[in-house]
């Protein structure tokens, strides 16, 4: 008998075709919770994206199910330990969007030093000032990156094209780990934070990486530093960033999550010294597929294999 596959979230149209190569799937998107919980009791897989929100109610309401797909990076919207409880199996695909998320690093990073969007807008606007937007270059510049997982490791590859010296600080890696990248290894990153011109962001958001980059920290950092944050809202202190920039103490940063989504009121919109996006990371053709093709995958295993 084929397992039936809840899916209450448009995901790419060739992820669904291969679910239906092994099970019966009810595509049902912008289900409410409400009636997420009436309808989950018959179905043994669950695929989710970031908008449906598997609380503890989803969970206790689920009795036949078996595994909850995330298509996409994180578990935020799924109660993780709630799930593990029941003996429901708990995936994602955050390696969907490794590439899109180290291209936008340096797509975002080279609109800040090159001033392209203010340019862009100067232009539009039918002015032509190019003494306003003499840039700076990437070059020879000292990269930092906190975290040297997946993405870190193909931002490292990317900064080296461009000429960058790499730094990491990472404390689940050891040295050795870092030293195959030819990058340069810190075991603390206070001390990264005062050699680099830009630091880039790829761990998750958790109680301990929650306001990593504080005011003390901004405050110990170049004056010419860039912050680049494309993980999770709130690793930087949006507060003490915002102040940084405000008063110079840093030279630019980059934001692409912020505390609160969607951030339609951005404090940090009235800076000239930022480029802000979306939460755009995964937002490529490419990753969208992925994200969803790589998750079913997953689940057919699971099916598969039992």
């Amino acid at each position: 008998m084929k397992p039936k596959i809840l899916i209450p979230e448009k995901i790419h149209k060739n992820a669904v075709d291969l679910a239906k190569t092994f099970a019966d799937v009810s595509l049902e998107p912008g289900l409410s919770n409400e009636d997420l919980l009436k309808r989950i009791p018959e179905f043994d897989a669950l695929v989710v994206r970031s908008a449906t929100k598997v609380n503890k109610d989803v969970i206790a309401a689920a009795k036949n199910l078996k595994i909850i797909g995330r298509a996409g990076v994180g578990l935020d919207n799924i109660d993780v330990d709630a799930a593990s409880k029941k003996d429901i199996l708990v995936v994602n695909s955050p390696e969907a969007s490794t590439i899109a998320v180290a291209e936008l690093v340096f797509g975002s990073l080279l609109s800040l030093n090159r001033k392209i969007v203010h340019a862009h807008h100067s232009m539009r606007g039918g002015k032509w000032e190019r003494s306003r937007f003499e840039g700076s270059e990437v070059y020879g510049k000292n990269l930092g990156i906190i975290g040297f997982g997946r993405i870190g490791r193909e931002v490292a590859i990317r900064a080296k094209a461009f000429g960058m010296h790499i730094s990491v600080y990472d404390p689940n890696i050891k040295e050795e780990s870092a030293a195959e990248y030819k990058v340069k290894y810190f075991k603390d990153l206070d001390e990264m934070l005062r050699h680099i011109d830009v630091v880039t962001i790829h761990v998750p958001l958790t109680e301990k990486t929650r306001d990593l980059i504080d005011e003390k920290r901004l405050a110990s950092m170049k004056k010419n530093s860039v912050v680049i944050n494309i993980a999770r809202g709130g690793i930087v202190n949006e507060d003490a960033l915002y102040n940084a920039l405000k008063n110079n103490v840093i030279r630019g940063a980059v934001l692409d999550v912020y505390v609160c989504e969607p951030q339609t009121d951005c404090k940090f919109s009235d800076l000239e010294n930022v480029v802000l996006t979306p939460h755009l990371g995964a937002s490529t053709e490419e990753a969208q597929i992925n994200a969803g093709t790589v998750v079913v995958e997953k689940i057919k295993d699971f099916f598969m294999n039992k």
